[in-house]
């Protein structure tokens, strides 16, 4: 039985040219960057022509990419770099973040900041007049994620960034979803600090970086070499940050064509769920092309999630899972409330490379008779 994977916004399989790339450069690529020898200088190019791929993918200087571990460690390195760096202790960020971000804010209010977690409409949208409301004097940070990866909800940041413009407060997003699927300027966005990571556009894990804007105070959180300009100690991990920009490059390449087909998968599904009755409710608004979440009327996540997975259909709660049970999304909680419907029904599906239109024919029309069967008993 073949599996489809459709789990794309956990994880993304490695393309074949970045795998080609990331294995070629193990063995060719060995040098420390740092070191002044050739095989050191042969590194350094190798990471100078990769910095300078990502920082065009952003419309970004070559000078204001930090390469770190991965999106979590970028979105760490963001907002406990600037509450090191400023005086104020004041925090605004959205109830519908990721970990990476809400789990630092928490750690941050353990240390005695204040945090404002901003609600969100039932379309999981934050509202810019929400941010302006919150600011305070001692405001140092605002941090909201430019799209959902539970719901693919696209923020408004340019918005937020503009009313922002002019004050001394750092503005922060996490782009680790949108990033490759949605066109990003952070001049436009007005955004200061940006995180991404490769593991979501095909590239291998592990690897990630922020966009840190020119004269925007930031402190590091690793101590040790001068690498990244002294703003994240650590020999570089030059095969990965190779094969992550070969990755982006692909995706900025493919961005349309992914667009249209993602955009036909969705439809696909739509039609798939009404020629079998099934009643549903899409999940957000404004989305990513690559994200599906749908409210499933009749069904229990747990049950359903395994019957998807015996029948080779890879999807997911958009939940944390712990001792064998599923939480309610943090996301959909935010959206909906603690007693809504949607906390037990709510699937997330999603889309990437090695997708036919027959495998999403045959995923949809699995995913309706799963349903009709679980919704009947």
């Amino acid at each position: 039985m073949k599996q489809i994977y459709l789990d794309h916004a956990a994880t993304s399989p490695m393309h074949p040219q970045a795998a080609e790339v990331f294995a070629k450069a193990l063995s060719e690529h060995y040098g420390n960057p740092s070191s002044i020898h050739q095989t050191g200088r042969d590194a350094r190019r190798v990471l100078d022509e990769a910095r300078h791929t990502l920082a065009v993918s952003i419309h970004a200087d070559d000078n204001e990419i930090i390469f770190t571990s991965g999106g979590t460690e970028a979105d760490n390195l963001a907002i406990f770099g600037t509450a090191s760096a400023k005086e104020g202790r004041h925090i605004i960020t959205t109830q519908a973040e990721h970990h990476a971000v809400l789990h630092a804010c928490e750690e941050l209010a353990k240390q005695g900041y204040d945090v404002t977690y901003l609600p969100v409409d039932e379309t999981g949208r934050v509202k810019p007049e929400d941010v302006k409301q919150a600011l305070r004097d001692d405001t140092i940070l605002v941090t909201v994620m430019l799209a959902n990866n539970e719901i693919g909800t696209i923020q408004p940041i340019a918005e937020i960034g503009e009313l922002l413009k002019g004050t001394n407060v750092t503005f922060h997003t996490d782009a680790v979803q949108a990033y490759g699927l949605l066109p990003i300027d952070v001049d436009e966005l007005n955004v200061d600090l940006l995180s991404v990571s490769a593991h979501k556009v095909n590239g291998p894990k592990g690897i990630g970086f922020l966009y840190q804007r020119k004269n925007t105070a930031l402190k590091p959180l690793m101590y040790g070499g001068e690498q990244e300009r002294k703003r994240r100690a650590g020999t570089e991990n030059v095969p990965a940050i190779q094969a992550f920009a070969s990755a982006v490059k692909i995706a900025q390449e493919t961005m349309e064509d992914k667009r249209q087909a993602f955009t036909e998968f969705k439809e696909i599904f739509r039609a798939e769920f009404k020629e079998n009755g099934i009643d549903f409710k899409e999940n957000g608004t404004d989305q990513l092309p690559h994200i599906f979440n749908v409210s499933l009327d009749g069904i229990d996540i747990e049950s359903f999630l395994v019957n998807l997975d015996l029948s080779g259909i890879s999807a997911s709660s958009g939940s944390a899972c712990t001792a064998g049970s599923i939480d309610p999304s943090h996301v959909l909680v935010a959206m909906y409330g603690q007693n809504a419907a949607e906390l037990r029904n709510s699937i997330r599906f999603s889309f990437g490379i090695g997708l036919t239109a027959t495998d999403i024919t045959q995923a949809a029309g699995k995913t309706a008779q799963i349903t009709k069967r679980l919704a009947q008993k």
